[in-house]
């Protein structure tokens, strides 16, 4: 089949090709989402988004805001609720989606209103000008408090937080478990992380009247299944919402398919206000509200017989959806769920699933997309296997392996993997890893005290996903109910223009991955062109692209399938062109040959026609085209692989069309004084297939397991025990970096796929899947313990090898005053003293004057007493690199006077809220000066908790600083040297989080 569109003998497919697309990436002249400017006279939001994870709106204030110069209008929920609907989901709970607040928030980030102006600044400053109440309501931080019997409900209608529940068997895994001669068991949790691509989400929206429409431009990257359903949201015809995807898009991972919310939330706003709408996220707004993994817990078990067969598998999975169950979720527990089996030959398997929604951001499409919850879950059950059954870790794989004999091989939940020879791929790891003196090394390492651990994860990777797997969420009755789902169409579609230009329009929207120059090798090869000859054009719009609600780019659905809808439509073209040139070289069809830019006559004749001649036939001259070819040069082809079916009754479906192979290793070293984990060696061999660029696969298969890396290593989204969110900057949400990456040896078995023409099976998640599961069974081996969590950071790695249990915080004593605000318990904590140049009584004067703390509280604005002991202020404060203001409430209590007193407040604004108290002490020295000492713990939520993690406790200590700076320079100004003196002779002590 190579050989009918030219593979063979050209020879395009297969060689690493330089990229078409990095010459405008490089030279900075790719176009993106920011750099467009479709239509005159655009606007600019910006979005206000709920400080807290559980509250409901009682009134918004937009009048201030209405009256900044440049601000066009203000639109909230309520607005937005009078021109869309809810986001359907397949989950039949009675959860309405909406892309912005209605009433109640229920996480910290979601939007509660947008403001359009005439700038992103104007916008900016205007949203903290909106003046919202809420009434804080009880939050659902985690799974397990989400499942609790007295836990709070976040959705009324639905009663509870467990929103949906599934059981699935196959073959007989009760008797399976009977019958072993081992069982393992294991409880696992695994966290919440997302793979930040470098452009975070874009939206410009435009709606039109008569006829009524939308035209929307955004870096979406599909599945355009979404279309329909954002349609339906804004209650108009699928055609009248146009989306159009920019020519270039930097990354998505999967993440870019949340950006649903936004364009519904800004072709809302755009019809509201009458004008065309751009919005660009920021960093801080993407690690909040973007979307994220779904974190999990899980229970695994394994049937054994004592020869190392594995007979059955019993799951039990968890999985965080959010606030909300957000289409396409909840996708991610049933992507593998087709393949439960793994790579192993297994028939007996039970799954049990729960849908639980949270205070959390509304979960996603990430890299691996399921994958990484899975198969850490059962590669950690197979390596606590074979040390429970004395067998190697690698050898105990190679007894359950599917055979390569039995491909195409039925998986017992319906997946049919292809091709493989998994057999081989293990031994290619083993060897490129050198395990016989790896395995010595470690002996060696352990004889000397050293801690050296070796762990291998292997999995089948899913590409080119059935459409219909996801309605293994509903039962039998209620997929009856629906239409009938099932597929995954991809389309391309070339033409040939007069002067014999080619073009290739594809549907798979790439977000970098060399989509444009895979495809113009194979139409290359089967047009006897160069690479370079072939204009690809990747921007889809729904308006003029031949699109299905399976284009676009996830599962690695373009080597799986979209390759063949260009091999296709190329031969498609290749077959015309030879028709027409036939009767030019008097020869028949079948003699024809493309090669090198002409038309040949098969055989070793010289005798031939440049392709430009022939394809100017199609155009110039219809009349006399031959019998049976019609005008001009365009062909379209639209494929679905007919093994992706619709489910069974017996909830057994083809989830994927192909099925490629992964298996890594990782040989660590931990330094018990410090926790530091070193990668000593990390090998991955991989089968794809045949590699369409084997460069473009290198670098996915390094770029996959760089975010493996930072999962396993580095990556949380991290909230606290209230629901605030914790991870907002780069500071605290720590990436893997050029330093942190080890080198990576990379192996390749290819077994052909007979799914598409080319053998090329989809590739991309990869070591994405495997890499965490492999570190954290190589910790494992390296600790000898078995209760391994991810991210294996510093600080839980040191605990591990010190026998501890991992780190958790342990919460101090919320602040007095707490009850109106309820955040996460002491976030920040801290102590310390100063030496001032004044008596004791006249220190505390001051303390207690309002127009002497007016004038030394670092930004204050204004501050007044509205009572006896209690003060009102506006102060202005920033952290990191960003400025808001707060209204404060502050009270003294149990004074003393003039040695003591306590200070307790709570304060709201556009960074977010805060309560706190703190103990000020006052003590005479014996040459007159007053030694002022004080102790304070605050908790704070919002903004200001997810960007400043890392940096409150020093912002915290800096400010103090400020403080007692202008508290001297008011005591005694000529011996003041000033605040950054004082800041230097401060010698406080204090804690933000887990900051020393």
């Amino acid at each position: 089949m190579l050989t009918a569109i030219g593979v063979a003998s050209r020879g395009w497919v297969g060689s690493s090709v330089p990229r078409k697309e990095d010459e405008a990436l490089l030279t900075g002249r790719a176009r993106f989402i920011d750099d467009l400017t479709p239509v005159a006279g655009i606007r600019f939001a910006a979005i206000l988004r709920s400080q807290h994870p559980h509250a409901r709106i009682v009134n918004i204030d937009i009048s201030h805001a209405l009256k900044l110069p440049g601000v066009r209008d203000v639109v909230t929920g309520k607005d937005i609720a009078t021109f869309i609907g809810p986001v359907p989901s397949v989950v039949k709970a009675p959860i309405a989606y909406y892309p912005i607040a209605i009433d109640c928030a229920r996480y910290v980030g979601e939007p509660v209103a947008v403001v359009v102006a005439d700038s992103r600044y104007i916008a900016e400053d205007a949203c903290e000008l909106i003046d919202v109440e809420y009434e804080v309501l009880a939050a659902v931080a985690d799974l397990n408090s989400a499942m609790a019997p007295d836990a709070p409900v976040i959705h009324d209608k639905v009663g509870s937080n467990i929103v949906n529940r599934r059981s699935f068997r196959y073959g007989d895994p009760d008797k399976a478990f009977s019958e072993a001669d081992r069982v393992f068991d294991l409880s696992y949790s695994y966290p919440r992380y997302a793979s930040t691509p470098m452009e975070t989400f874009g939206v410009i929206a435009h709606f039109e009247r008569a006829p009524d429409r939308f035209t929307v431009w955004s870096n979406f990257q599909g599945p355009f299944v979404i279309q329909p359903l954002m349609a339906g949201a804004l209650r108009v015809p699928g055609n009248k919402l146009r989306l159009i995807t920019p020519p270039s898009s930097g990354g998505s991972f999967g993440i870019k398919q949340a950006i649903l919310s936004y364009i519904i939330l800004l072709a809302a706003v755009s019809r509201k206000t009458g004008l065309p709408v751009k919005w660009i996220e920021d960093r801080a707004e993407h690690l909040t509200a973007a979307t994220a993994s779904s974190d999990r817990l899980g229970e695994i078990s394994a049937a054994f017989r004592n020869d190392g067969k594995l007979i059955g598998l019993r799951f039990k999975n968890v999985a965080n959806m959010g606030a909300y169950i957000r289409a396409p979720e909840p996708a991610s527990l049933y992507r593998m769920h087709a393949a439960s089996n793994g790579c192993y030959d297994v028939q007996n398997i039970a799954v049990d699933n729960q849908i639980v929604v949270t205070n959390r951001t509304p979960v996603g499409l990430n890299r691996g997309y399921g994958g990484p919850q899975f198969y850490f879950a059962l590669e950690r059950i197979m390596e606590i296997a074979a040390r429970g059954l004395g067998i190697d870790v690698a050898e105990l794989r190679r007894r359950n392996f599917i055979p390569a004999h039995a491909f195409p091989y039925q998986a017992p939940a319906g997946a049919v993997f292809d091709a493989g020879n998994y057999d081989e791929a293990l031994s290619e790891l083993l060897r490129l890893a050198d395990y016989e003196a790896l395995k010595l090394r470690r002996d060696e390492a352990r004889n000397a005290g050293r801690l050296f651990g070796i762990g291998i994860a292997a999995g089948v990777e899913p590409s080119g996903s059935n459409m219909a797997y996801v309605s293994l969420a509903q039962t039998v009755e209620e997929r009856s109910k629906g239409d009938r789902k099932s597929g995954a169409n991809a389309s391309a579609v070339i033409s040939v223009d007069p002067s014999g230009q080619v073009t290739l329009h594809l549907d798979s929207t790439p977000n970098g991955q060399g989509h444009a120059t895979v495809a113009a090798q194979i139409v290359a090869d089967a047009l006897g062109l160069k690479p370079a000859d072939i204009e690809v054009v990747t921007e889809l719009d729904t308006l003029t692209s031949a699109w299905s609600i399976a284009s676009g780019n996830y599962s690695n659905r373009f080597a799986a399938i979209v390759v063949e809808a260009i091999a296709q439509s190329a031969q498609q073209v290749a077959t015309k062109l030879k028709l027409l040139a036939s009767e030019l070289l008097d020869v028949k069809p079948e003699d024809v040959d493309l090669y090198e830019g002409y038309a040949r006559v098969r055989g070793g004749s010289n005798k031939g026609v440049s392709f430009r001649k022939v394809a100017a036939r199609a155009h110039w001259d219809p009349s006399h085209l031959p019998e049976g070819c019609s005008p001009g040069l365009v062909e379209t082809a639209i494929v679905s692989p007919r093994i992706l079916g619709s489910p069974g009754d017996d909830d057994r479906i083809a989830s994927a069309a192909t099925f490629g192979f992964v298996i890594d290793l990782a040989a660590i070293e931990i330094d018990p004084k410090s926790g530091a984990l070193r990668i000593d060696k990390y090998v991955s061999v991989h089968d794809v297939g045949t590699q369409l660029n084997p460069k473009i696969v290198e670098g996915q298969v390094h770029g996959g397991f760089v975010h493996g890396l930072g999962a396993a290593l580095f990556e949380e989204l991290a909230y606290d025990e209230r629901g605030n969110f914790l991870s907002g900057t780069f500071a605290d949400y720590l990436c893997p970096t050029a330093v942190e990456v080890p080198t990576v040896d990379i192996g390749h078995v290819e077994t052909v796929t007979p799914v598409n023409s080319l053998g090329a099976k989809g590739m991309g998640d990869g070591s994405s899947m495997l890499t965490p599961a492999a570190i954290a069974n190589a910790v494992a081996d390296a600790l000898g313990r078995d209760d391994i969590s991810l991210p294996l950071t510093l600080q839980r790695v040191w605990d591990l090898a010190n026998g501890r249990d991992p780190a958790m915080k342990r919460p101090s004593k919320a602040p007095e005053g707490m009850a109106q605000a309820p955040i996460g318990k002491g976030a920040l904590t801290g102590s310390g003293e100063v030496i001032l140049s004044a008596p004791v009584d006249e220190v505390w004067r001051r303390l207690i004057d309002p127009n002497e703390l007016a004038a030394i509280v670092p930004g204050c604005q204004s501050l007044k007493q509205d009572g006896p002991d209690h003060y009102s202020a506006q102060v202005i404060i920033g952290v990191a690199g960003i400025r808001g203001t707060y209204d404060a409430h502050i009270e003294m209590r149990d004074k003393q006077e003039p040695n003591s007193v306590r200070l307790v407040g709570k304060a709201s604004g556009a960074l977010g809220f805060g309560a706190g108290s703190g103990l000020v002490t006052l003590r005479a020295e014996p040459d007159g000066r007053t030694r002022l000492q004080y102790q304070y713990e605050a908790d704070v939520g919002g903004k200001l908790a997810a960007v400043g993690q890392r940096m409150l406790g020093t912002v915290t200590r800096y400010v103090i600083g400020q403080f007692f700076s202008a508290l001297e320079w008011r005591i005694a100004p000529q011996r003041a040297t000033g605040w950054r003196g004082w800041l230097a002779r401060l010698s406080g002590r204090g804690s933000g989080g887990d900051t020393p």
